[in-house]
C-alpha cells in the first residue's frame, strides 16, 4: 500500500535545530509544507553531502513556504556531535531530528530492520499533513536538493490549481495540462 495522500502518523521526536534541541511533532507540521528526509546514519559518506545540499537551497525552500526535516535512527545528541565537527553539517538550519526508537522511520516505512537504519526516503507533505510525494532509493544514491525543489513547486502548484497537472520537467511558470477528452491521443 502507497504513503500516498495518507497522513501522517502522530509523532514526537527531539530534533537538534539552532543550538539547541527542540520538540518536533504531527503538530509542529501542520499549516505549512514539509520535507521529510531519511537518511541512514550521521558521520557517514553520502548522508553529508546530501544535507549540505538541502543546507545550500534551505533559503529558497523556506521562501516557498517549506520547512526541510532531516531524520535518522541517531539521537539528537549524535546530531549536535555532527554539527559541531562536520563543516558540511554546520550549514544546517532546518531540525536534524533524532529517531532512536525507530518510531519516525518506522512510520514513513523507510526502517531496515535488520540494521536499525533508515534508507534514503524523501517525502513531502502538505499543509493538512497528507503525504503528496514519495520517494525511496537505495542509500547508495544521493539526492538532488534543486530536483527535490522542482518536484515541491509542482506539487504546490497542482495543490493551487485543482484540475490542472504537470508534466515531465515542469518548471515553475512553464505550461501545464488540464486533463479531459480532448487531450486522450493528443499528448
Amino acid at each position: 500500500m502507497s504513503l500516498i495522500n495518507t497522513r501522517v502518523k502522530p509523532f514526537k521526536a527531539t530534533a537538534y535545530h539552532n543550538g539547541k534541541f527542540v520538540e518536533v511533532s504531527d503538530e509542529t507540521i501542520r499549516g505549512k509544507w514539509s520535507i521529510f528526509v531519511f537518511y541512514p546514519a550521521d558521520f557517514t559518506f553520502v548522508c553529508p553531502t546530501e544535507l549540505e545540499d538541502l543546507a545550500d537551497n534551505y533559503s529558497e525552500f523556506r521562501r516557498m513556504g517549506v520547512e526541510i526535516y532531516g531524520v535518522s535512527t541517531d539521537t539528537h545528541f549524535a546530531h549536535k556531535a555532527w554539527h559541531d565537527t562536520s563543516g558540511a553539517i554546520r550549514k544546517v538550519e532546518y531540525p536534524l531530528v533524532g529517531d532512536p526508537t525507530g518510531r519516525l522511520t518506522r512510520n514513513f516505512e523507510v526502517m531496515i530492520e535488520e540494521e536499525g537504519l533508515a534508507l534514503r526516503g524523501t517525502f513531502v507533505v502538505n499543509p493538512e499533513g497528507q503525504i503528496k510525494l514519495c520517494e525511496i532509493h537505495d542509500n547508495g544514491v544521493g539526492r538532488d536538493a534543486k530536483e527535490l525543489m522542482r518536484k515541491v513547486k509542482a506539487a504546490q502548484y497542482v495543490a493551487s490549481h485543482p484540475g490542472e497537472v504537470c508534466p515531465a520537467r515542469w518548471k515553475e511558470g512553464e505550461k501545464t495540462l488540464k486533463p479531459s477528452l480532448d487531450l486522450v491521443g493528443k499528448i
